[in-house]
């Protein structure tokens, strides 16, 4: 007798084989979300839950809130699952477009082969019909993207929260290049502001993963033509000239995030595409080599900078901004052989942290003191602890200060 099949069992993708719900020898099907629940919680994918992305994205995003159950257990899930309640979750909803079974499955690949606090936490997918979703965490403060070069979104953007973002990522990719579980390296190929998110907390996320490649195993490099991945003023130009794939590919894009982050406007933003139609990474190069950079600084963090010295938690010191610039030159070297490493770049960002929060947030308290004079070396705050800014009146071998005395 001829095998009937459903409509939806013939709409599956041609490809489409049973191993692509293993990954590791680990089943996904606690993974899957019913393509019921999922039009339910959009309204049935109606524009106004959707969330604005890039033109080539390869998905539509939609925000909503779905009910689910915990994927960690999935035994659990199907023996009890009448006796569990559902979880009320905000998430994202990520509708690959057709003819994209390639990168739906590549992206699924990898986030059910990582858990690192700063990439996104995959909740589940859907595979029926022509449908191809994963649904992801949602992260409400949304990409950064949307917050590069609108002056009331940056200054809420101190020094300390953009170092913060940027070591966020950084571990992320040292994570996805060096330590992930199954000791594969993991070249995401497609790092910009836009596949950065922030959570309600700040902290940093990458999110899209459909452009990434494995490397070959004990293998430093490949040969692997760029393609869709990625996007022009982030993209390595010396990959996208030899199709060598490296680790270094991901730390130049990242290198154009961190001058993204430094001079608070995004890499196309028409301010560098009139100095050069490669956009900000070709401006800041020059510039940095004519020392002419800090020019290019968001003034918002110029204007921390020159806050009076006893508000220290405010802008950057000059060795923190120091070796940002460093760093961030390096990533962005013409060739891979010259851009460090993520472990390296990590070390250096956390350096950079280091400077600034060494001048953390002390309090600043005015008072009167009387001190024997020639005797201001017995006192036990120095200089740098207490300015004896102005003396009040000198009388019987005494002086009278005012001083602002910095504590914790």
């Amino acid at each position: 007798m001829k095998k009937t099949t459903s409509p939806d069992e013939e709409k599956l993708p041609a490809d489409f084989e049973p191993s692509n719900l293993t990954n590791g020898g680990n089943n996904l099907e606690h993974l899957k979300i019913p393509l019921h629940d999922i039009k339910l919680a959009t309204g049935n994918f109606s524009p106004s839950y959707r969330v604005r992305v890039r033109d080539d994205a390869p998905c539509t995003l939609y925000k909503a809130e779905l009910n689910h159950f915990d994927k960690e257990n999935p035994s659990t899930k199907r023996k009890n699952k009448a006796k569990r309640q559902k979880k009320h979750i905000n998430a994202i909803i990520k509708r690959i477009h057709q003819g994209r079974e390639e990168e739906f499955f590549k992206e699924l690949e990898v986030l059910t082969s990582v858990k690192h606090c700063n990439i996104v936490t995959l909740l589940g997918f859907c595979v029926e019909g022509f449908e191809m979703i994963l649904v992801i965490e949602n992260l409400s403060n949304g990409p950064l993207f949307s917050h590069l070069g609108r002056v009331n979104n940056m200054g809420t953007f101190t020094w300390a929260k953009r170092l913060k973002i940027c070591i966020e990522v950084a571990q992320a990719l040292d994570y996805l290049h060096t330590e992930t579980e199954d000791k594969r390296t993991i070249v995401s190929r497609d790092i910009h502001s836009s596949n950065i998110w922030l959570d309600e907390n700040w902290r940093a996320k990458i999110v899209d993963f459909w452009g990434s490649e494995f490397l070959p195993s004990n293998q430093d490099e490949a040969l692997i033509p760029l393609g869709i991945a990625g996007i022009p003023f982030h993209a390595d130009p010396e990959y996208m000239f030899t199709d060598k794939l490296r680790r270094e590919v991901d730390v130049y894009s990242f290198g154009v995030v961190l001058l993204e982050i430094l001079c608070g406007k995004a890499a196309n933003d028409q301010i560098y595409l009139k100095e050069s139609n490669k956009g900000l990474s070709f401006v800041a190069r020059r510039a940095y080599c004519t020392g002419t950079l800090q020019k290019m600084i968001d003034p918002m963090i110029n204007d921390e900078t020159s806050e009076n010295s006893f508000n220290l938690n405010k802008g950057p010191n000059k060795d923190s901004l120091h070796t940002f610039i460093e760093i961030a030159y390096k990533c962005v070297a013409k060739t891979q052989d010259h851009r460090p490493t993520m472990k390296v770049i990590v070390n250096e960002l956390q350096k950079a942290l280091c400077f600034q929060v060494s001048r953390t947030t002390f309090l600043v308290t005015s008072y009167y003191i009387l001190i024997p004079r020639g005797k201001m070396h017995y006192i036990l705050f120095d200089k740098a602890q207490a300015d004896f800014h102005s003396k009040v009146l000198s009388s019987n071998g005494y002086g009278l200060y005012c001083a602002n005395s910095l504590h914790f």
